[in-house]
Protein backbone atom coordinates (compact mmCIF):
# COMPACT_ATOMS: atom_id res chain seq x y z
CA UNK A 1 0.00 0.00 0.00
CA UNK A 2 1.47 3.24 -1.04
CA UNK A 3 2.31 6.10 2.09
CA UNK A 4 -0.47 9.09 2.30
CA UNK A 5 0.83 11.83 2.87
CA UNK A 6 -0.32 15.49 3.75
CA UNK A 7 1.04 18.79 2.71
CA UNK A 8 1.45 21.63 4.96
CA UNK A 9 2.58 24.58 3.47
CA UNK A 10 2.06 28.29 3.24
CA UNK A 11 3.78 28.68 -0.16
CA UNK A 12 1.79 27.79 -3.12
CA UNK A 13 4.43 27.31 -5.05
CA UNK A 14 6.44 24.36 -2.87
CA UNK A 15 3.55 22.82 -1.78
CA UNK A 16 1.97 21.98 -5.68
CA UNK A 17 5.85 21.37 -5.93
CA UNK A 18 5.88 18.55 -3.20
CA UNK A 19 2.09 17.46 -4.27
CA UNK A 20 3.67 16.65 -7.52
CA UNK A 21 6.93 15.22 -6.47
CA UNK A 22 4.86 12.94 -4.11
CA UNK A 23 1.74 12.17 -6.21
CA UNK A 24 4.09 11.01 -9.41
CA UNK A 25 6.57 8.78 -7.17
CA UNK A 26 5.75 5.15 -7.23
CA UNK A 27 4.72 4.12 -3.44
CA UNK A 28 3.45 7.26 -2.33
CA UNK A 29 0.03 9.35 -2.15
CA UNK A 30 -0.64 12.64 -1.76
CA UNK A 31 -4.06 12.67 0.02
CA UNK A 32 -4.15 16.40 1.73
CA UNK A 33 -2.21 19.61 0.80
CA UNK A 34 -3.05 22.64 3.03
CA UNK A 35 -1.94 26.43 3.55
CA UNK A 36 -2.19 26.26 7.18
CA UNK A 37 -2.27 24.67 10.36
CA UNK A 38 -6.14 25.73 10.60
CA UNK A 39 -6.70 23.79 7.79
CA UNK A 40 -4.75 20.90 8.79
CA UNK A 41 -6.45 20.71 11.98
CA UNK A 42 -9.71 21.00 9.99
CA UNK A 43 -8.84 18.34 7.25
CA UNK A 44 -6.44 15.67 8.41
CA UNK A 45 -8.63 13.70 10.95
CA UNK A 46 -10.93 12.57 8.41
CA UNK A 47 -8.04 11.86 6.00
CA UNK A 48 -5.72 9.97 8.11
CA UNK A 49 -2.61 10.37 6.42
CA UNK A 50 0.03 8.29 7.49
CA UNK A 51 3.08 11.15 7.43
CA UNK A 52 2.01 15.04 7.49
CA UNK A 53 5.08 16.89 6.18
CA UNK A 54 5.00 20.25 8.22
CA UNK A 55 6.39 23.95 7.39
CA UNK A 56 7.52 25.60 10.85
CA UNK A 57 6.70 29.57 9.21
CA UNK A 58 2.85 29.08 8.66
CA UNK A 59 0.41 31.68 9.18
CA UNK A 60 -1.52 31.95 12.33
CA UNK A 61 -0.82 28.89 13.82
CA UNK A 62 2.43 28.12 13.46
CA UNK A 63 4.29 24.48 12.01
CA UNK A 64 5.04 24.05 15.77
CA UNK A 65 1.74 24.60 17.60
CA UNK A 66 0.03 22.61 14.88
CA UNK A 67 2.30 19.30 15.44
CA UNK A 68 1.23 19.85 19.16
CA UNK A 69 -2.74 19.59 18.39
CA UNK A 70 -2.30 17.27 15.52
CA UNK A 71 -0.82 14.30 17.61
CA UNK A 72 -3.92 14.85 20.06
CA UNK A 73 -6.02 13.96 17.67
CA UNK A 74 -3.76 11.89 15.11
CA UNK A 75 -1.21 9.91 17.49
CA UNK A 76 0.03 7.40 15.10
CA UNK A 77 0.13 10.02 12.38
CA UNK A 78 4.35 10.73 11.84
CA UNK A 79 5.10 14.65 11.54
CA UNK A 80 8.06 15.29 9.68
CA UNK A 81 9.49 19.33 9.52
CA UNK A 82 10.37 20.33 6.58
CA UNK A 83 11.85 24.07 6.69
CA UNK A 84 14.37 26.73 6.61
CA UNK A 85 14.63 26.80 9.85
CA UNK A 86 17.71 25.03 11.74
CA UNK A 87 18.12 26.90 14.80
CA UNK A 88 18.55 24.92 17.89
CA UNK A 89 15.22 26.38 19.76
CA UNK A 90 12.87 25.73 16.46
CA UNK A 91 14.27 22.15 16.33
CA UNK A 92 14.24 21.16 19.93
CA UNK A 93 10.49 22.80 19.84
CA UNK A 94 9.39 20.91 16.72
CA UNK A 95 10.83 17.49 18.44
CA UNK A 96 9.42 18.15 21.71
CA UNK A 97 6.13 19.24 20.27
CA UNK A 98 6.34 15.50 18.36
CA UNK A 99 7.60 15.58 15.29
CA UNK A 100 9.98 12.79 14.65
CA UNK A 101 11.79 14.19 11.33
CA UNK A 102 13.44 17.30 10.54
CA UNK A 103 14.91 18.20 7.11
CA UNK A 104 15.63 21.53 5.73
CA UNK A 105 13.88 22.85 2.54
CA UNK A 106 17.02 22.24 0.09
CA UNK A 107 16.96 18.67 0.64
CA UNK A 108 17.36 17.01 -3.02
CA UNK A 109 14.04 15.83 -3.70
CA UNK A 110 14.96 11.95 -3.72
CA UNK A 111 16.52 12.27 0.04
CA UNK A 112 12.92 14.00 0.51
CA UNK A 113 11.01 10.60 -0.17
CA UNK A 114 14.08 8.35 1.40
CA UNK A 115 13.51 10.20 4.35
CA UNK A 116 9.20 10.03 3.92
CA UNK A 117 9.67 5.79 3.74
CA UNK A 118 12.19 6.00 6.33
CA UNK A 119 10.01 7.71 8.73
CA UNK A 120 7.09 5.60 7.98
CA UNK A 121 9.18 2.31 8.52
CA UNK A 122 9.94 4.16 12.44
CA UNK A 123 12.71 5.83 11.88
CA UNK A 124 13.61 9.53 12.91
CA UNK A 125 15.38 11.00 9.90
CA UNK A 126 17.01 14.76 9.91
CA UNK A 127 19.32 16.66 7.75
CA UNK A 128 23.21 16.07 8.42
CA UNK A 129 22.89 19.29 10.08
CA UNK A 130 20.19 19.18 12.15
CA UNK A 131 21.72 16.15 13.65
CA UNK A 132 24.90 17.31 14.26
CA UNK A 133 23.12 20.26 16.40
CA UNK A 134 21.13 18.01 18.37
CA UNK A 135 23.88 16.29 19.40
CA UNK A 136 26.24 19.22 20.23
CA UNK A 137 23.22 19.88 22.32
CA UNK A 138 22.81 16.11 24.09
CA UNK A 139 26.83 16.89 24.71
CA UNK A 140 25.62 19.86 27.41
CA UNK A 141 22.84 18.44 28.70
CA UNK A 142 22.41 17.30 32.76
CA UNK A 143 19.40 14.49 32.49
CA UNK A 144 20.12 11.49 34.52
CA UNK A 145 20.68 8.48 32.23
CA UNK A 146 17.96 5.81 33.39
CA UNK A 147 17.65 2.20 32.38
CA UNK A 148 20.94 2.08 30.14
CA UNK A 149 22.45 -0.58 31.45
CA UNK A 150 19.76 -2.64 30.02
CA UNK A 151 21.01 -1.85 26.41
CA UNK A 152 22.96 -4.80 25.17
CA UNK A 153 26.42 -4.20 23.84
CA UNK A 154 25.41 -3.92 20.16
CA UNK A 155 22.40 -1.28 21.29
CA UNK A 156 25.49 0.89 23.04
CA UNK A 157 27.22 1.04 20.18
CA UNK A 158 24.86 1.64 17.74
CA UNK A 159 23.13 4.19 20.36
CA UNK A 160 26.95 5.70 19.78
CA UNK A 161 26.39 5.96 16.08
CA UNK A 162 23.74 7.76 16.69
CA UNK A 163 25.09 10.34 19.06
CA UNK A 164 28.00 10.75 16.46
CA UNK A 165 25.30 12.10 13.66
CA UNK A 166 25.93 8.52 11.54
CA UNK A 167 22.28 7.76 9.28
CA UNK A 168 20.76 4.44 9.28
CA UNK A 169 22.69 2.94 6.13
CA UNK A 170 26.23 4.40 7.29
CA UNK A 171 25.48 2.62 10.31
CA UNK A 172 24.88 -0.21 8.76
CA UNK A 173 27.73 -0.38 6.24
CA UNK A 174 30.03 -0.22 8.97
CA UNK A 175 29.01 -3.07 11.30
CA UNK A 176 28.31 -5.17 8.01
CA UNK A 177 24.33 -5.61 9.18
CA UNK A 178 21.03 -4.70 7.24
CA UNK A 179 19.84 -1.57 7.49
CA UNK A 180 16.13 -3.29 8.80
CA UNK A 181 18.03 -4.77 11.53
CA UNK A 182 19.92 -1.12 12.35
CA UNK A 183 16.28 -0.29 12.92
CA UNK A 184 15.30 -2.86 15.00
CA UNK A 185 17.91 -2.31 17.46
CA UNK A 186 17.25 1.57 17.78
CA UNK A 187 13.32 0.08 18.26
CA UNK A 188 14.24 -2.19 21.28
CA UNK A 189 16.71 0.36 22.93
CA UNK A 190 14.12 3.06 22.58
CA UNK A 191 11.74 0.81 24.63
CA UNK A 192 14.26 0.14 27.12
CA UNK A 193 15.17 3.77 27.56
CA UNK A 194 11.79 4.76 27.51
CA UNK A 195 11.97 7.31 24.69
CA UNK A 196 10.82 8.28 21.28
CA UNK A 197 13.35 9.88 19.71
CA UNK A 198 17.32 9.94 19.32
CA UNK A 199 17.66 13.15 20.85
CA UNK A 200 16.39 11.45 24.03
CA UNK A 201 18.03 8.61 23.64
CA UNK A 202 21.25 10.19 23.52
CA UNK A 203 20.35 12.42 26.42
CA UNK A 204 19.84 9.77 29.04
CA UNK A 205 23.26 7.99 27.39
CA UNK A 206 25.48 11.10 27.98
CA UNK A 207 24.78 12.97 31.10
CA UNK A 208 27.63 15.26 32.41
CA UNK A 209 30.22 14.24 30.20
CA UNK A 210 31.65 14.69 26.44
CA UNK A 211 30.76 11.10 25.84
CA UNK A 212 30.36 7.93 27.58
CA UNK A 213 32.58 5.45 28.14
CA UNK A 214 30.42 2.73 25.87
CA UNK A 215 29.86 4.48 22.99
CA UNK A 216 33.19 3.93 21.00
CA UNK A 217 32.96 4.63 17.46
CA UNK A 218 35.81 5.93 14.26
CA UNK A 219 35.17 9.56 13.61
CA UNK A 220 33.05 10.51 11.23
CA UNK A 221 34.77 10.93 7.93
CA UNK A 222 35.66 15.27 6.80
CA UNK A 223 33.91 16.14 3.51
CA UNK A 224 37.64 16.45 2.43
CA UNK A 225 38.60 13.21 2.67
CA UNK A 226 35.20 11.69 0.48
Amino acid sequence: MSIKIAIVEDNRTVREGLAFLVGNSPGFECVGQWASGEEALDHAPKIKPNVVLMDIGLPGMSGIECITRLKEILPDTQVMMLTVFEDDDRVFQSLSAGATGYLLKKTHSAQILEAIADLHRGGAPMSSQIARRVVEAFKKSADPPSDVDALTPREKEILGYLANGFLYKEIAEMLGIRVDTVRTHIRNLYEKLQVRTRMQAVNKAMPNRPISPFLKFPPRPSSDSK
